[in-house]
């Protein structure tokens, strides 16, 4: 199994960052769809973990 995708509310636990927070990353274009994260088919938001990590190290 693929653990790299979380629930926006785990990510929230492991990460630091809050529910809205990670959500204005998304509305703003700051994470893509489909390499940050994606709707599951029930309609419920993932993130994906490694990828974030990655956006997290990259420098400005």
């Amino acid at each position: 199994m693929n653990w790299n995708w979380v629930t926006l509310k785990k990510f929230a636990d492991l990460s630091g960052y809050s529910e809205e927070a990670a959500r204005q990353k998304i509305k703003k274009g700051q994470w893509l769809n489909r390499v940050h994260f994606k709707k599951a088919p029930d309609g419920r938001l993932l993130l994906n973990l490694v990828e974030i990590e990655k956006w997290i190290n990259t420098e400005a």
